[in-house]
């Protein structure tokens, strides 16, 4: 050694450490089915038999690892925590389930309880849940059980604590993505739209460690889950009638539940769920997931949008933020943009800032520098009256600014609104599948593309737009064509065949399987 030169000593460390971690690598390979076996041997179901077989080294390894990260050592538990259920304060007839800290049971009912069960992690999940318990209340609902709101996060717990953690990830995520774009924003478009076997085997893995969310309640429950980890915790705990209702138009892995009736929104990603291999027995085609107010009430939501447009009155535009809080800057820049057109007094903007501090002050700081002057709605009672009085009249200014303290009022203002407005501008979320004409601007994960095409091939919404300048074109373009009018005749010919009635099939379906199941 003491012969050669530098450089060729530099080589041979650098040859003997590349060579070191190859066989690391090799052995930690051949090692990791093993373990893979060992964290999945006490399972509640076989996820490789749903995917079609167990998986190879490399595989094994980053299912192992992942669930590593998300749980360490920790071992799943199996006994529940005492619930009880008590009646919404927000929606008539919903019952609410919480943590039982007097270690009571759960009085029995005449029957199992319909349970829709959820997790609030971004606004999307609660959004859905909501839409389905509102097709299972009511005299002419068809549904002779109580309905009740599951919500893991509202069991106070180990449990909850971890899917919070893990929210906290993915909600810092979106928002840098959006922010930062460039590189950043593709990078994390991948993540979101690569859900291949690996990221149901993590999902599953991470639910079996959530089962005591689930065994509080009665085993003949229907369960009704707008989470796929609700769904996957359900079939572990050994629920025997659980529908999932799977969410997006672009199908992945870690939407869909062994043992569980997966019910997706459109005939693509049906078709695409078969091609990969999820057995016909676990799949139906069920349609949009949408609230039965705003479903029975498109015949007139649609007429009276069309009289607005024929009448030269403003366009009134609601511009949501989701969840985790992302889009910052394109909503700011795009309510900028329309500042000529609400001072013209062609535009009006229904901003829902939701309980985003952040947001409000963007929002409001965007009004201000733009001299555009908004009054400001904070609760229930408020959204309530204001949607009551646009049914006949216009807001006093041209700007609303809808922010909360609390989470439901903040989910359930843009359903609200959509009565009285007449475009949604919003990325291609859940709301992408609402019945009302949408200006799909910018998303946050790749996989949000597919729902844009979605709208746009049904007729009720654009495709993506992802500049600001485009936005505003299409804003004009619904000012100064029939384009509005023809999104409301394709809701309301979408409406007569039933593609929003997903809800309404998922509640219809629930209830069958749990008569036929006694």
């Amino acid at each position: 050694m003491t012969d050669l030169q530098p450089w060729a000593v530099a080589l041979i460390a650098v040859a003997s450490t590349i060579g070191g971690l190859y066989l690391v690598w090799r052995i930690l390979l051949l090692l990791a089915p093993g373990w893979y076996r060992s964290m999945i041997k006490n399972n509640g179901c076989s996820i490789d038999d749903f995917v079609g077989g167990p998986p190879n080294g490399f595989s094994a390894f980053k299912s192992w690892f992942m669930t590593w990260l998300n749980v360490g050592s920790r071992q799943p538990k199996k006994d529940g925590y005492p619930l009880k259920a008590d009646e919404s304060d927000k929606v008539t007839g919903l019952k609410v389930t919480s943590r039982n800290e007097s270690g009571a049971d759960l009085s029995a009912t005449a029957k199992p309880p319909v349970v829709v069960g959820t997790i609030r992690m971004g606004f999307g999940h609660h959004r859905i849940a909501y839409a389905t318990t509102s097709w299972g209340l009511g005299e002419d609902s068809g549904n002779d059980r109580e309905t009740w709101f599951h919500d893991f996060l509202n069991i106070e717990s180990e449990e909850a604590q971890m899917i919070k953690d893990v929210d906290k990830m993915y909600s810092k995520g979106s928002r840098l993505a959006s922010e930062l774009g460039g590189p950043v924003e593709k990078f994390w478009g991948a993540c979101t739209k690569s859900g291949d076997e690996d990221s149901l085997r993590v999902t599953y893995q991470f639910a079996e460690h959530m089962v005591p969310l689930m065994n509080g309640l009665d085993k003949n429950s229907p369960i009704i889950a707008s989470h796929c980890m609700v769904a996957c915790a359900a079939v572990a705990a050994g629920f025997k009638n659980v529908i999932n209702l799977v969410i997006d138009n672009h199908a992945q892995w870690f939407v869909v539940v062994p043992g569980a009736l997966n019910l997706v929104q459109g005939p693509s990603n049906y078709h695409s769920f078969l091609k990969m291999g999820v057995p016909e027995k676990d799949l139906a085609l069920a349609g949009h997931w949408i609230p039965r107010d705003l479903v029975e009430g498109i015949p007139d939501t649609c007429t009276r949008r069309i009289a607005r447009r024929k009448a030269g009155k403003p366009l009134r535009i609601i511009i949501p933020v989701g969840g985790a809080g992302a889009q910052r800057k394109f909503i700011v820049n795009l309510v900028g943009s329309l500042s000529g057109l609400v001072k013209e007094g062609k535009v009006q903007l229904f901003l829902n800032a939701a309980d985003h501090a952040h947001m409000k002050e963007a929002f409001i700081g965007a009004l201000d520098s733009n001299g555009m002057d908004y009054d400001n709605v904070n609760d229930m009672a408020g959204v309530k009256a204001f949607k009551e009085k646009m049914m006949t009249d216009e807001p006093p200014k041209g700007v609303t600014l809808f922010s909360y303290d609390d989470y439901f009022t903040a989910v359930a203002t843009t359903d609200i609104l959509c009565n009285i407005a007449d475009v949604l501008a919003c990325k291609p979320s859940e709301l992408a599948f609402y019945p009302i004409p949408k200006l799909m601007i910018r998303r946050v994960g790749d996989h949000e593309a597919y729902s844009a095409l979605r709208a746009s091939e049904l007729g009720d919404g654009t495709l993506e737009v992802r500049e600001v300048p485009l936005a505003v074109k299409y804003v004009k373009l619904f000012l100064s064509t029939n384009l509005l009018e023809v999104m409301c005749k394709s809701i309301e010919d979408n409406n007569k065949i039933g593609i929003y009635d997903g809800c309404k099939n998922a509640m219809k379906l629930a209830l069958e399987r749990a008569e036929q199941m006694k």
